[in-house]
C-alpha cells in the first residue's frame, strides 16, 4: 500500500492507523477480515457471536445437542480459534479487538475467553458496560473500549469506571442515524436527534472530560457511522477524533468473512432498500429490505399481537440474548429468531437472511475490492481503478 497516513493513535502502547474495522456478527467479521485489517496497521475486530458457523466440526457438534452448556462451550472454542487465527494473520501488526454485545446472555464468558485468547482489546456495546472492568479483571494489558452514542452516555460510563480506578482506553462514538445493525438509541424516533451529531458529541465529550478532570488525550475517541470518504476521515480527525470506525465497507471487501452473496446484497443495496426497524433485542436496527425482512415487516403487527413467553421458540439449546422479544413475549419489539436469520445471511441466503447494513453509500460502489485498497483510499484519498 502507498499510504499517506493521517495522524496515528496509540492504544495500550500500540501505534495504529486511524482506522477501526467495526465488529459485525454473526461471523461477518471473523479472523480473515480482522487479521487482514490488523496486518495493514489498523485495528481489526472479531465479532464474538456464534462463530461456530465458521467451523464445520463445531457446527456438527452443536447441531447434535440441545444442551445449552455444550453450545456455549462450543462457541467459546470457536472464539478462541478465531482470535488465534486473527493474531497469526496480523503477524504482530496493528491490533485485534473482540466485539462483545452486552445484550448477549453469555457476554461475561465471551469477554473472559477473548482476554485469555490474547485479544488486544474488548469493544462492548448494545448496553452500558458498567461492569466491563470486572469482566476483564486479571488482564491489565487488554484495552477496554465501550461503544456509546452521546455525551451523556460517556459521562455516565466514565464516572462509573472512575469509581473503580479505571478509565476506558478508548471510546467508540457511534451515530445511530447512519450505523448498521443494532443502533445506539432506545426508540426509532430518536435516531435523528442532533445530540448524536459528531461535531456536537466530540465537543461535548471533551467538555465532560474537563469537568471530570481528565486530560482529553488520555481517552481516544473513535467515531463511527456513515463514514465512507477520505474527506470525512480527514475532517473528523481535525475535529478531535483519534480514529474512525467503519463496518459495511469492510464487510464487502474481498477478505470479508461472509459469503459472496452477502457482500453482493450489501454492495448493491439502494437507499430505498435500507430500512430501520425494531429488533428482538429491544433496540432499533438497520438492514437491507430483503424478501424475508419485507415479509416480516408486513406481519409484524399481527405477530406482536400474539406475542407470548415461550422459551421453546429459541434455537434448541441456544439462548443468544439476555432479553428476546420472541422468547420472552415482549410485544412491542421484534418477533423473530435473530440467530437463525443472521446465520442465513452469513451463508448468503438472500431469501431468508437478515442483512445488517449502514445507511450510506460505499466508497467503491458495488465493487468488491481488497482491504488494502479501502484503507489506502480512506487515508490518502487515492481511488483505485475500479
Amino acid at each position: 500500500m502507498r499510504l499517506t497516513p493521517l495522524s496515528r493513535w496509540r492504544l495500550k502502547g500500540r501505534e495504529l492507523l486511524p482506522i477501526v474495522q467495526g465488529g459485525m456478527g454473526v461471523g461477518v467479521s471473523a479472523h480473515r477480515l480482522a487479521g487482514t485489517v490488523a496486518r495493514a496497521g489498523a485495528m481489526g475486530t472479531v465479532a464474538c457471536i456464534d462463530l461456530r458457523h465458521h467451523h464445520p466440526d463445531l457446527l456438527d457438534q452443536s447441531e447434535n445437542t440441545r444442551d445449552k452448556a455444550t453450545i456455549d462451550r462450543i462457541n467459546l472454542v470457536a472464539l478462541d480459534r478465531e482470535v488465534s487465527q486473527a493474531l497469526a494473520l496480523a503477524g504482530g501488526h496493528g491490533a485485534i479487538a473482540v466485539n462483545v454485545m452486552k445484550a448477549v446472555s453469555g457476554h461475561v464468558a465471551y469477554v473472559r475467553q477473548a482476554c485469555a485468547s490474547g485479544a488486544h482489546a474488548i469493544v462492548m456495546g448494545a448496553g452500558l458496560p458498567f461492569d466491563l472492568p470486572e469482566m476483564a479483571a486479571g488482564y491489565p494489558d487488554v484495552a477496554l473500549i465501550p461503544i456509546l452514542s452521546d455525551a451523556r452516555g460517556v459521562h455516565i460510563v466514565v464516572k462509573k469506571w472512575m469509581r473503580k480506578n479505571r478509565l476506558p482506553d478508548a471510546i467508540v462514538i457511534e451515530h445511530p442515524r447512519y450505523a448498521g445493525g443494532h443502533l445506539g438509541a432506545t426508540k426509532t424516533e430518536e435516531i435523528d436527534d442532533p445530540r448524536f451529531d459528531f461535531p456536537r458529541v466530540l465537543e461535548a465529550v471533551q467538555g465532560e472530560f474537563r469537568e471530570l478532570q481528565i486530560e482529553g488525550e488520555r481517552i481516544p475517541l473513535i467515531v463511527g457511522g456513515g463514514i465512507h470518504t477520505h474527506e470525512q476521515v480527514r475532517d473528523l480527525l481535525a475535529l478531535g477524533a483519534s480514529a474512525v470506525q467503519i463496518g459495511t465497507a469492510f464487510a464487502v471487501t474481498e477478505e470479508g468473512d461472509a459469503h459472496s452473496n452477502f457482500k453482493k446484497v450489501l454492495a448493491e443495496a439502494r437507499p430505498e432498500d435500507i430500512v430501520t426497524f425494531m429488533s428482538v433485542a429491544g433496540l432499533p436496527a438497520r438492514a437491507v429490505l430483503t424478501p424475508w425482512l419485507k415479509h416480516y415487516l408486513q406481519r409484524e403487527t399481527r405477530l406482536q399481537s400474539h406475542a407470548k413467553d415461550d422459551p421453546r421458540r429459541c434455537v434448541p439449546g441456544f439462548e443468544c440474548l439476555s432479553v428476546c422479544g420472541l422468547r420472552n413475549g415482549i410485544a412491542k419489539i421484534g418477533q423473530f429468531c435473530i440467530e437463525l436469520r443472521l446465520a442465513d445471511a452469513l451463508k448468503g441466503d438472500v431469501k431468508k437472511g437478515l442483512f445488517f447494513r449502514g445507511s450510506e453509500k460505499l466508497p467503491f460502489g458495488s465493487a468488491i475490492r481488497p482491504v488494502s485498497e479501502l484503507i489506502e483510499y480512506l487515508l490518502s484519498g487515492r481511488m483505485p481503478a475500479l
